[in-house]
């Protein structure tokens, strides 16, 4: 299993959290993704399957995370910054249980993953340890599946921090 120091270590930005139960949930979702998608090492994790050489998904969160902040430093409104960062670092979460590793160290979609994509578990797997609901909802509407939605500001913040990191990677390799 992995560890809530090894998930820090990870994920340093986790610290930024201010109210401490917020900051244990959002561990205790990557634990528990971690251990249902079967993963014993987060730097095991690709960023994406869409294409070779995407890098680490920790690395993913981080870049997303730290523009998300970025973001919210030049805004006038006020705005929920622990839901803001703790959704950003959760909004790949599910990844963990759509991907999984082979034997040969291949990553390849799950059978889960085929079932639900990654907003759809990782916003049912924070629902189920307990995030506010507005956490669960930046996490579900961070990619194709939030569309539909009326996204809240920070929602809207973390979808395109998302995209922004995800185009400059793809252009990139």
């Amino acid at each position: 299993m992995i560890t809530a120091q090894e998930i820090q270590r990870s994920l340093p930005e986790i610290e930024w959290i201010k109210d401490e139960n917020l900051k244990k949930k959002v561990i205790e979702t990557w634990q528990k993704a971690a251990e249902r998608g079967g993963w014993r090492n987060l730097d095991k994790v690709p960023f994406t399957l869409l294409f070779e050489n995407s890098g680490l998904l920790t690395e993913h969160t981080r870049r997303v995370t730290r523009l998300a902040e970025s973001v919210l430093n030049v805004r006038e409104e006020k705005l929920n910054r622990d839901y803001l960062i703790a959704g950003a670092l959760l909004h790949d979460v599910g990844k963990l249980m759509e991907y999984e590793l082979k034997d040969d160290g291949t990553v390849v979609k799950s059978e889960f993953g085929k079932q639900k994509r990654h907003p759809v578990s990782g916003s049912e797997l924070a629902k189920e340890v307990g995030l506010p609901d507005e956490v669960v909802h930046i996490i579900y509407a961070h990619s194709k599946e939030g569309d539909s939605l009326e996204r809240s500001p920070e929602a809207i913040i973390v979808h395109h921090c998302d995209f922004i990191d995800f185009e400059i990677k793809k252009s990139l390799v």
